[in-house]
C-alpha cells in the first residue's frame, strides 16, 4: 500500500498541494496526467529522493517520510531506465543485492531466476549499449525488483517503445506484479496503457490527485 497524506512541495512556480491518495496493497495502480504535471516529481517524493515541504509518505502502513530511500523498501525504474552504462546485465539485476552486502550466491542465484521471469537470460553478459529500448526496460525492472521490494514505481516505463513492445511489455508488467505480490504505481499520460494495466486508476491535475473509474476508460484503441 501506498498512502500519500497531504503532500505539497513546490520548485519556481510549479507546486503540488494537498495530494491525497491510496494505491491498495498488492494491486497495479496507473497514475495519469498531462506532461509537465508533476508525476515524476511525485514518484521521487514517494521514493525519497525528494522532500515533500508538507505531508506525509506511507509505505505498507510504515510512516516513511523521514527515511532514506534505501530503506523504504521500494524499487524505482525511472523513464529512461538509467542503466549503468559500463555494467553488464547480470550486474545491474545483481546490484540492489550487491549494495546490501549479500552472498555471492544469493545474487546470483536470484539475478538468474529474475533473468528467467524477464526473458533476459541470454543477455547477462551485454552491456546496455548493446541492448533494445525493451531489453532495457526489462533489464531495468530485474535491477528494481532484486531485493525484493514492496512496491515498486513505473515512471513512463513504455513511452520509448513501439507499439508491439509496448504491448508485450504491459502483459509482462502485469504478469510480474501478479507473481510478486508487489504494490505497483505506474505513472502514465497514455490511455490506451492505463487501460490495458490498470486495477486502481488516478489522475493528476493541477496539483491535486483524483481517484477514476478504470472500467470508465472506454476503448482503449
Amino acid at each position: 500500500m501506498i498512502r500519500l497524506d497531504d503532500i505539497a512541495w513546490h520548485a519556481a512556480a510549479f507546486k503540488l498541494d494537498g495530494v491525497a491518495f491510496t494505491a491498495p496493497e498488492a494491486r497495479y495502480s496507473v497514475l495519469m496526467g498531462r506532461t509537465g504535471c508533476g508525476k515524476t516529481s511525485l514518484l521521487e517524493i514517494i521514493c525519497g529522493l525528494r522532500r515533500p515541504a508538507a505531508g506525509r509518505v506511507w509505505i505498507g502502513g510504515r510512516d516513511v517520510t523521514d527515511e532514506p530511500p534505501g530503506r523504504r523498501g521500494i524499487g524505482y525504474v525511472p523513464q529512461d531506465g538509467a542503466l549503468f552504462p559500463t555494467m553488464r546485465v547480470r550486474e545491474q539485476i545483481g546490484f540492489a543485492l550487491r549494495l546490501r552486502r549479500r552472498p555471492a550466491e544469493e545474487v546470483a542465484a536470484r539475478v538468474d531466476e529474475l533473468a528467467g521471469q524477464l526473458g533476459v537470460a541470454h543477455l547477462l553478459d551485454r552491456r546496455p549499449p548493446g541492448l533494445s529500448g525493451g531489453e532495457r526496460q526489462r533489464v531495468a525492472l530485474g535491477r528494481a525488483l532484486a531485493a525484493r521490494p514492496q512496491v515498486l514505481l513505473l515512471d513512463e516505463p513504455l513511452s520509448a517503445l513501439d507499439e508491439e513492445t509496448r504491448d508485450e511489455m504491459g502483459a509482462l508488467l502485469k504478469t510480474i506484479q501478479f507473481q510478486h505480490g508487489v504494490t505497483v504505481l505506474h505513472v502514465t499520460h497514455n490511455r490506451r496503457e492505463a487501460a490495458q494495466l490498470a486495477d486502481a486508476l488516478f489522475r493528476l491535475d493541477a496539483g491535486r490527485v483524483c481517484e477514476c473509474d478504470a472500467r470508465g476508460m472506454g476503448d482503449p484503441r
